[in-house]
């Protein structure tokens, strides 16, 4: 569990970094930032100085380290995690295996809730429900399969990040009249910035500069 909170306090810290020495930020909004990242994972905030500060101009510097001497306490202090179960079968790193699965069915449940809009299922035919339910998890299926394509390009395993930064990418309909009384329209892609063009290298993803209208 300290790893897996560690993993996302630097992770997050890291773009967060990124962020700073690409855009212009105020060290108040990212001390704040920084704040609400290690109180939702407070398990492992402690193996982490961070530290937010001011450059010539007034914008924000961040510059964190670990304090691996912490690691050493967080060891002897965590104390035991105890499970109890009517399996006599089973080895403890199965029965652990099993009761973590738990945590990912409850993150699914989340993810069709929110992201995918599963509920509330309106429908009134048995059949139509079951149809609701098959498009949802068909969805989430390629939900988890982003979130490998992700992990494979070294870009964490949570695409809604991804998604957060990519969907910024804009279309834009450029209409030229002529004398003639036609309109010819093009429809033109937005320049991606630095930090969209790394995410793009890294998915092996290509986007086009302009955009053809189908003929209906």
């Amino acid at each position: 569990m300290h790893d897996r909170f560690e993993r996302r306090i630097e992770q997050k810290l890291v773009a967060m970094a990124e962020a700073c020495s690409k855009r212009k930020q105020n060290p108040l909004r990212v001390a704040r930032q920084v704040g609400r990242l290690l109180g939702r994972n407070s398990r492992a905030a402690a193996l982490f100085q961070v530290d937010v500060e001011a450059d010539a101009q007034g914008f924000a510097h961040l510059r964190w380290t670990k304090r691996n001497e912490q690691r050493d306490w967080m060891t002897l202090s965590e104390g035991c995690y105890l499970l109890r179960s009517n399996v006599t079968d089973w080895s403890g790193e199965e029965l652990w295996r099993a009761y973590i699965q738990l945590t990912e069915a409850e993150e699914a449940f989340r993810l069709h809730k929110s992201d995918l809009v599963m509920r509330p299922v309106w429908h009134q035919k048995e059949q139509r429900v079951q149809a609701h339910i098959l498009v949802c998890f068909l969805a989430y299926v390629l939900w988890k399969t982003l979130g490998m394509w992700c992990n494979r390009a070294g870009l964490g395993d949570e695409p809604r990040k991804i998604f957060t930064e990519l969907e910024q990418i804009s279309l834009v309909d450029v209409v030229l009249p002529t004398r003639a009384g036609i309109s010819i329209r093009k429809r033109c892609v937005s320049r991606p910035t630095d930090h969209q063009a790394i995410l793009l290298q890294r998915l092996g993803l290509e986007i086009p500069t302009r955009l053809e209208f189908a003929d209906v």
